[in-house]
């Protein structure tokens, strides 16, 4: 973490950060489930620590009353009140299969706690068909395509909530496009065919038909959805994240299987994988 600190220019942050990371890692090795990682995301101007442990269950969460010295012990590897005064932001971030506590360190610990934010992923409600409900042939799905586009998405969706949570003010792109990403939640988050994809996996094979219901107004929307990923590219360059922004492979094939809903949408024939790709082959050459 001390090296995390300088490489990226900002020593200021190092005490803080090497506080609040041994009090986040201790709190995971005693409460917490493997898998156990640790990583430095967000922004150089505002780099934020995660922790991440395999437990879906909440760690204690501090008072905001100032605790004495006592109460620091007694909450030791449990309590977050050392993560709190050594933070600008701090929060805890449950997923399906896990929870990230992070943490944004500040330059000096204080004497007041800073208080925490917990957001979650609750399961979605259960779907029932829409009366506008269109179906979506995705043809020669590339199974380590889609697999590395839920990756980069359900990093990307946590990423800009989390800088949107503690920095608004300084990204509002992040803020715009963490509205986005909720407004799509309940059909993205689980995967578009990801039941599907699961039991292609299974099988061994490198790649898929899908078939998937959708809402013809959130089908519309991912137009919207494809924009606002290209403009998130820009922002990780622009405000040099401590992510990368998209291969131009992963482009290639999210702009592809992306656009079948909107293709699909708008009355056309579905057009497969291998023939996209094809076609821009041909056209790069020509």
């Amino acid at each position: 973490m001390v090296d995390t600190c300088h490489d990226i220019g900002r020593p200021d942050l190092v005490e803080c950060a090497e506080l609040g990371v041994s009090e986040l890692v201790t709190n995971a090795l005693l409460h917490g489930s493997p898998p156990l990682t640790v990583r430095v995301r967000g922004t150089r101007e505002h780099p934020r620590v995660e922790v991440r442990d395999g437990s879906t269950e909440l760690p204690v969460m501090p008072e905001d009353a100032t605790h004495d010295e006592d109460d620091l012990l007694l909450t030791f590897g449990r309590g977050l009140s050392i993560v709190a005064r050594c933070s600008a932001a701090w929060g805890v971030a449950v997923e399906d299969d896990g929870k990230v506590v992070w943490f944004v360190p500040a330059a000096h610990s204080g004497e007041h706690m800073v208080p925490g934010v917990v957001t979650g992923e609750p399961p979605p409600p259960p779907s029932e068909p829409a009366p506008d409900e269109m179906h979506v042939e995705l043809l020669e799905v590339p199974l380590r395509s889609y697999v590395e586009f839920q990756r980069h998405y359900r990093e990307l969706r946590r990423e800009v909530r989390l800088l949107a949570l503690a920095h608004e003010v300084e990204y509002p792109l992040a803020r715009d496009l963490a509205a986005l990403f909720g407004d799509l939640d309940h059909h993205l988050r689980e995967g578009l065919g990801a039941d599907q994809i699961e039991r292609a996996l299974h099988s061994g094979a490198a790649s898929a038909d899908l078939l998937v219901a959708m809402p013809r107004p959130t089908a519309a929307t991912i137009r919207r959805f494809i924009e606002m990923l290209d403009l998130a590219d820009a922002f990780c360059r622009e405000e040099r994240l401590l992510s990368l922004a998209r291969t131009p492979e992963q482009q290639r094939f999210q702009r592809w299987f992306l656009g079948e809903f909107v293709r699909q949408q708008a009355g056309e024939a579905p057009l497969p994988w291998q023939d996209a790709a094809v076609s821009r082959s041909q056209s790069s050459v020509s």
